[in-house]
């Protein structure tokens, strides 16, 4: 396993040696077609490129058959060091170089998802877009003006200068034109509106990434980030069904219970064909981490889903709790809430030190639950609650017991692996007396922000 310092050390050498053999390559061609200038062959060769049309398709041709348009740039500034390239020919050479490097991304995207196809295209539309738009205002400016410059000897420094000028300006003129652009490519490669499709995708990591495990790592961590904020917004959701029963929410939450399952199914499997990769200290800690906590943040979205389901069982039979019983849930809930929240952002930022709230707020919510239902007892005995009620509530703080727990299991693998401890089950039990001590206090304070039997203002009566 390669160490953190081992892999930055590692990845710098690798920046400088890409770089060294760049520069190493321009001064080699610089110096191989040095003696090209006093060749007429090559002269009258470069002569006929300065037809603007002619010039556009040698860049793109060129560009597209060595798939950079990086070499292909460098190329044309090796060229221009025999001072034989005039900017008249190295200008529509530099046009056509942009519209080739669409190559690259349009035979990177095959079989590809829609988007990545319709990306591709976006890629294609811009730069055609753009030298159409250029070209036709630079000559028809040029034949009033006469630009001089393009008489001169081009240099490499010129040959750069344009080349982002170019790019700059076109991202300027065709930014406010960017939904056209994303239509264009719609109508281009039609298909995948429905929710369906558009889920699959979404959750889809494409495999062909397995070869650079950093970077398939990172795109691991980006889906299983926007499988944390999913889990939020379902619970979240679920909880506001419960305290006022809303059917589109409802549907929501069903729907996202669903998507998390794709979530979860599609970054295991990617996760088990990239274990088996290199990985550095880091990623094999993240590695870690996601594994164990996707089946967490899925069981978060079946026990949204279980909740809707309580609150939509209430809400076809006609039933109702007790004014002191809803306000004593919405409690309870504020804290269900609050714990997700917590854990999603602990994660998200992969802070552990945040994650260390968690679990004394999971203990609160354990407190709450036993409260609400000793009191739920209490009203039964008075007959103010009925038995039917009781079964619905054990289901409903059974669900909302269960995803702190869950949100408790993601907090520790995240401060056992960072710590090294990899036993989750033993890191309570390993507590010194301080931090007992500090666990308690702090367990105390938050039990004084939930008081049950108080109104609370997740409630609407």
């Amino acid at each position: 396993m390669v160490s953190k310092g081992e892999s930055k050390k590692k990845d710098i050498g690798s920046i400088l040696l890409g770089f060294a053999i760049l520069m190493f390559g321009m001064e080699t061609m610089s110096s191989a077609v040095s003696g090209l200038a006093d060749n007429p062959s090559f002269t009258k060769m470069m002569t006929a490129f300065s037809n603007p049309i002619l010039g556009m398709v040698v860049g793109a041709v060129l560009t597209a058959i060595i798939q950079s348009s990086s070499a292909s740039v460098g190329i044309l500034q090796a060229l221009c060091a025999t001072g034989a390239v005039q900017y008249s020919v190295a200008l529509p050479i530099i046009m056509g170089q942009n519209i080739g490097t669409c190559v690259t991304s349009i035979i990177s995207s095959i079989g590809a998802s829609k988007n990545a196809r319709r990306a591709a295209m976006i890629h294609l539309y811009f730069n055609l877009i753009g030298t159409t738009l250029f070209m036709v205002f630079f000559y028809a400016l040029n034949s009033f003006i006469d630009f001089a410059f393009l008489g001169e000897s081009a240099n490499a420094a010129g040959i750069a200068v344009i080349h982002s000028l170019f790019n700059i300006g076109a991202t300027i003129v065709l930014f406010p034109f960017s939904n056209m652009l994303v239509r264009l490519a719609e109508i281009t490669i039609p298909g995948g509106k429905n929710k369906e499709d558009v889920q699959v995708e979404i959750v889809s990591i494409d495999e062909r990434f397995l070869g650079r495990p950093a970077f398939a790592m990172e795109l691991c961590r980006g889906k299983v980030r926007e499988m944390a904020e999913l889990t939020r917004k379902s619970m979240e959701l679920a909880l506001e069904v419960l305290l006022k029963y809303d059917e589109e929410k409802a549907q929501e939450v069903i729907r996202l219970e669903s998507v998390a399952d794709k979530y979860e199914d599609v970054l295991g499997s990617y996760l088990v064909k990239l274990s088996s990769k290199n990985l550095s200290t880091t990623d094999s800690q993240s590695m870690s981490i996601i594994l164990h906590s996707i089946s967490d943040f899925e069981r978060i979205s079946d026990h949204a889903m279980d909740i809707v389901k309580s609150a939509d069982e209430i809400n076809t039979k006609g039933l109702s709790f007790t004014k002191n019983a809803r306000r004593e849930i919405a409690t309870l809930c504020r804290a269900v809430n609050d714990i997700c929240n917590l854990t999603v952002e602990s994660f998200c930022k992969d802070d552990d030190t945040s994650a260390i709230h968690v679990e004394p707020l999971e203990e609160v919510i354990d407190t709450l639950s036993k409260k609400v239902k000793e009191n739920h007892i209490k009203r039964l005995q008075k007959g103010k609650c009925t038995i039917e009620m009781g079964f619905i509530l054990e289901d409903i703080l059974t669900g909302l017991e269960r995803v702190s727990d869950h949100c408790s299991n993601i907090a520790v693998e995240m401060i056992t692996i960072y710590d090294n401890d990899y036993n989750t089950h033993e890191y309570f039990k390993n507590f010194s007396s301080e931090e007992r001590a500090s666990f308690n206090e702090e367990y105390e304070e938050l039990l004084k922000s939930y008081p049950i039997g108080k109104h609370d203002g997740m409630i609407k009566e």
